[in-house]
């Protein structure tokens, strides 16, 4: 049975998959790099240090610290403005996850860095709905490598073992990505996996071997979570 659910964070939890390739087309673009959206597609589970690293190796250029830590703060100056005045939420996410924070534990495992993280979750009134998070500073390297949904689950029995309540098992997690390199991170965990059609369409989402598509969280109740999962 699902008892803890783990959510990633761009693409699941804000849109704004989009404004973060806009922005990094932008950043990119000052030093003479392109980036197309199959590039920014194929660095979907990635964080901003080896995005970066990336780009400019397809360009076959040169990379310092000193200009990679310049892109990565254009970028992320650029979608701090976009986001600024309206936050751009998923349609019914922020419903589905309160409804399931009466139920179980909650976690976001993101590869973005945890003052983005927490910039939304403040913006958005749910710091209070996630009792772990996991970001790009926890992880040694990159979705789909599952040491960020290992961590998360680390963290969630450290919790648990502290109130004297039995450790979770990674089969009990529900990991909810919008990225093939997510789904096969929560999978490669021994996660079971939600895959929302939010950046990617559903063939790539089942090939990467997610348990479930769907459309839209908006659909998801906690009945949806338990008679789907529960009883698969």
């Amino acid at each position: 049975m699902i008892q803890a659910v783990l959510f990633d964070f761009n693409g699941v939890v804000i849109d704004d998959e989009q404004l973060h390739m806009k922005a990094y087309q932008e950043a990119l673009k000052a030093e003479d790099i392109s980036l197309s959206e199959k590039d920014y597609h194929d660095s979907l589970g990635m964080d901003d240090v080896t995005s970066v690293r990336a780009a400019f190796a397809r360009a076959g250029r040169e990379l310092t610290d000193e200009r990679m830590q310049a892109v990565i703060a254009r970028e992320s100056e650029m979608h701090r403005a976009a986001i600024d005045e309206v936050l751009p939420l998923f349609p019914g996410a922020v419903t589905f996850i309160k409804a399931l924070t009466r139920i179980y534990p909650l976690g976001i495992v993101s590869m973005s860095r945890r003052d983005q993280i927490d910039y939304v979750l403040g913006r958005a009134a749910l710091t209070k709905a996630f009792d772990v998070v996991v970001s790009t500073e926890d992880a040694h390297t990159c979705k789909p490598d599952p040491c960020c949904y290992n961590r998360a689950l680390e963290l969630l029995n450290e919790r648990r073992s502290g109130a004297h309540v039995p450790p979770l098992q990674a089969a009990e997690c529900l990991v909810i990505e919008d990225s093939p390199p997510g789904i096969q991170a929560g999978r490669a965990a021994g996660m079971r996996t939600l895959g929302v059609t939010n950046t990617v369409g559903e063939k790539a989402l089942r090939a990467a071997g997610a348990d479930v598509v769907t459309k839209s969280l908006a659909d998801w109740t906690l009945d949806a979570v338990h008679h789907v999962f529960n009883k698969r």
